[in-house]
């Protein structure tokens, strides 16, 4: 694959990108295109490793040698092709995923890896650019309707495959605007709406029917949905927010990063004015969480004119490469300094939040955290231990919570009579089906919090099985299964 030698000849490069200092004065996307040439040569670094474990890295199972190749002929259209027959949406996945494929990457073992997910993001950019991707309905429509409960990636992936096998799909929204965390929960200047927009567009066009601000279990119950469709399948996502419950939890200014997101994206857009406890101007910001949750709270604090921005983890602090208990091609827990961090913040490690402290009028004024260790013991779970006389105060007048979700929302699953795992997850087995035959459940709603490459391989091979149910057989497509191999 690629050129011979080519990883000798060429050095992987980074996207292009603008100055934090300049970008961090509004919210658009801040990357550069490289050059055509460019690409190629990044393509012809893909190297013919016999095993390609760049597919067990990525939960799609994409092709990724192949489109390598097809990039570096010079091959565009081919290319788009290939990583379109396992993939609905890379222009998301090309900006958003964290890229497992390339820590699996054979060549990483000694040099940097190949450039996968730049390579995938400017195949369907120039894809849309040349006119390529088109919409493509069915050829033949079946009498089956299906109702997809949730408009996030796992959502919208079920939408196409089914309604590619011919089915009628409605996909049913309660916010105004289709999306899920796409639309609310990442901030524009990783993926600008307008990216979502023309995708939704090429689907409609498809014949896939949307219903926004229709909130399945309220505006319509479940019991109707199941009358009116012969399948359906919940994409609800995982919108439990984990809490942090200790002293001064409801001060003002303690707020949830998934409120701080969602209120900042519709300023954006302009749906609605901004609200100072939402508000990072001139305030001293802390932020509780290290993963790109809290990420995307630095880099939208910034932008809001934020006076400091600390972010805390309660973990040790990572080693900068793979140590002896994390080999390849595994995941790699080692240190990552996202674009929003280059771009302006404070980092503490091994820290722990023990109260919040108010100014006697409700309002938060600052917090008190404690230096932790941890401490290993063979055969069982890390024990946190406090280090005594480490105790310090930390003014700042506002604190984003940015602690993951412990699960989906139960009122739904409840309505339809759902059953939940011991992790509170929405009981799906392995064809993602319920107890109940024609209820199925994909995404972060039946397998926990996780990146959105997970959630469209399991709207995919959800539509695969709900296919299956509704007609016998289905010859949508189904991902390798050695995608599975190297899950994060």
């Amino acid at each position: 694959m690629g050129k011979l030698r080519g990883f000798m000849e060429y050095d992987r490069i980074k996207e292009p990108v603008i100055a934090p200092n300049e970008r961090i004065h509004n919210y658009k996307e801040f990357t550069l295109a490289p050059k055509n040439e460019e690409l190629v040569e990044q393509g012809g670094r893909c190297m013919d490793c016999g095993v390609p474990f760049c597919h067990s890295g990525c939960p799609l199972g994409n092709l990724i040698p192949d489109f390598n190749d097809a990039v570096h002929k010079n091959e565009w259209e081919k290319a788009l092709t290939i990583l379109h027959s396992t993939n609905n949406f890379p222009e998301f996945t090309g900006r958003l995923c964290p890229a497992p494929c390339e820590e699996a990457c054979v060549l990483g073992i000694i040099n940097p890896p190949v450039s996968i997910e730049l390579i995938e993001k400017y195949i369907v950019e120039r894809g849309f650019m040349e006119g390529w991707i088109k919409p493509q309905p069915p050829a033949r429509r079946t009498d089956k309707t299906v109702a997809v409960i949730g408009s996030g990636p796992a959502g919208l992936a079920a939408a196409q495959q089914l309604n590619r096998a011919g089915h009628t799909v409605t996909v049913f929204e309660r916010d105004n605007k289709i999306g899920g965390l796409l639309r609310y929960g990442i901030p524009d200047f990783k993926m600008e709406k307008n990216i979502i927009d023309r995708r939704v567009e090429i689907l409609k066009a498809e014949g896939i029917l949307f219903e926004c601000n229709v909130e399945v279990g309220k505006t319509i119950s479940a019991q109707e949905i199941e009358n009116d469709f012969d399948a359906v399948v919940l994409c609800t996502g995982a919108s439990i927010k984990r809490e942090l419950p200790i002293p001064g939890a409801d001060l003002k200014g303690v707020v949830q990063a998934m409120d701080f997101l969602p209120h900042n994206n519709k300023a954006v857009d302009g749906q609605l004015q901004r609200e100072d406890r939402f508000l990072a101007k001139d305030k001293n910001v802390i932020v509780i969480g290290g993963g790109d949750t809290g990420s995307d709270c630095i880099g939208t604090s910034n932008r809001q004119g934020a006076k400091s921005v600390t972010n805390f983890e309660i973990m040790p602090k990572p080693a900068d490469g793979r140590t002896e208990d994390n080999p390849w091609p595994y995941w790699p827990f080692k240190l990552k300094t996202s674009s929003s961090h280059e771009e302006g913040s404070h980092r503490e490690w091994s820290i722990l939040t023990k109260e919040f402290v108010g100014d006697g009028k409700g309002n938060l004024k600052g917090l008190i955290t404690v230096e932790v260790e941890w401490k290993k013991i063979p055969g069982e779970r890390p024990q946190l231990i406090e280090v005594k006389g480490s105790e310090k105060e930390w003014p700042c007048e506002l604190v984003l919570l940015a602690l993951g979700f412990t699960g989906p929302e139960k009122s739904l699953p409840e309505q339809f009579g759902l059953t939940f795992d011991p992790s509170g997850n929405v009981k799906g087995e392995q064809d993602y089906q319920t107890h109940k035959p024609h209820v199925f459940a994909a995404g972060d709603a039946r397998r926990g919090q996780s990146l959105i490459v997970w959630a469209i391989s399991e709207g995919r091979e959800a539509a695969y099985q709900i296919d299956r149910f509704l007609m016998g057989s289905s010859e949508l497509p189904q991902k390798n299964t050695a995608g599975d191999l190297m899950a994060v």
